[in-house]
């Protein structure tokens, strides 16, 4: 399918690294999730790992609030291949150990580690290990003169929190650092990436913190995150749902293919459906859905219910169906084949696969 390439022009950043994924510069945005298992049940949070790189998790932060589940964090790091950010809070020693232990990433405020001597041996460390850090600043946890100071959680003061811990960092000389600053606001958060995303050249992390369930916290997500990478602002994501983690990278991926920032996988343009369509649309959709869940390649496929806008849609995509009596089959344009409706989740699905294999149509996650 023909489509106008995205107009967005990048906020030019810094690029780090985080293990072998770049973030910011010209890399592509990447997309993350965070385990919800116990970090100290090794074998609960590798499984979980596992899932979310097979669904197209870039990076995966796993909590560290123990020295306990530090040690844990060793045995996970052995047996993925992942990039792995730790997220620490207030005990140097975690951070130290969890670098030893091989984090990619250390997500920690410098503000919160306490004596300067503290953040430095942080620092010195991370430097030593070339392992960058995320600063992460959340409206619900903002420093208490801050709260006296603008007397509730505002865009300003969530930009003063950053660039006081940004102000720690270049005091030591470490300029390998990301920025997120997360309200469950969109509003509030989209206005302080706004004011951030002039002040400094780092890396900012995407997300709208606490957003609610899978549906309500993909629309704000898509919502806050959607107006940000459309400014251009933004070079990694993640979507914080109180769901599987998993379907946090779905709707990361989501987000991108929508902006057409990055391609993965089956984008399945499929009609709402009405009293025109001549087959179960929902179901046939929902069924699909289900089938070719497995595939990486990028590739637009149509499912349309009725002869009014099914055929222009079908001709534009890799595979198109649309409805009538019988359903047309398209492949690359042209109509190929007519299906029942018994056979359409089967048809379109052998399809695509054919297609896959026939074009050899690279896995495309740009």
């Amino acid at each position: 399918m023909s489509h106008i390439a995205s107009p967005t022009i990048r906020r030019l950043s810094r690029k780090i690294h985080v293990g072998a994924v770049p973030i910011g510069g010209d890399a592509p945005i990447a997309v993350q999730s965070m385990t919800n298992t116990d970090t100290c049940d090794v074998a609960a949070t590798v499984a979980q790992i596992r899932a979310l790189t097979k669904a197209g998790a870039d990076l995966v932060r796993v909590s560290v609030p123990s020295m306990a589940a530090a040690e844990a964090f060793g045995q996970i790091r052995q047996q993925v291949e992942i990039p792995l950010i730790t997220d620490i809070h207030f005990d140097y020693r975690i951070a130290l150990r969890v670098a030893e232990l091989g984090a990619d990433c250390l997500r920690i405020n410098p503000g919160n580690i306490g004596r300067e001597d503290r953040v430095r041996a942080v620092v010195d460390c991370a430097r030593d290990k070339g392992i960058p850090i995320r600063i992460g600043v959340n409206a619900g946890s903002l420093e208490k003169e801050l709260q006296q100071k603008y007397g509730e959680p505002t865009p300003a003061a969530m930009v003063e929190s950053a660039l006081r811990h940004i102000d720690i960092l270049e005091r030591l000389d470490f300029p390998e650092f990301k920025v997120s600053l997360k309200a469950s606001d969109v509003w509030m958060t989209v206005m302080a990436y706004r004011q951030l995303a002039g002040q400094i050249e780092q890396p900012l992390h995407l997300g709208i913190t606490e957003a609610g369930g899978l549906r309500s916290g993909a629309v704000k997500s898509a919502v806050g995150l959607g107006m940000l990478l459309a400014e251009g602002i933004g070079d990694t994501l993640r979507v914080s749902l109180a769901a599987d983690p998993v379907e946090e990278v779905k709707v990361g991926w989501d987000i991108l293919k929508s902006l057409r920032l990055r391609n993965r996988g089956i984008n399945l343009i499929a009609c709402p459906s009405c009293s025109r369509q001549e087959f179960d649309v929902i179901k046939t959709v929902n069924a699909l859905e289900g089938r070719i869940e497995d595939i990486d390649t990028s590739m637009d496929v149509a499912v349309i219910g009725c002869v009014v806008n099914g055929p222009g849609e079908a001709r534009e995509a890799s595979v198109g169906l649309t409805g009538g009596q019988p359903s047309l089959l398209y492949i690359d344009g042209k109509p190929v084949r007519k299906l029942t409706e018994n056979d359409l989740v089967d048809g379109v699905e052998q399809a695509i696969r054919e297609h896959i294999a026939q074009q050899k149509i690279p896995v495309s996650h740009e």
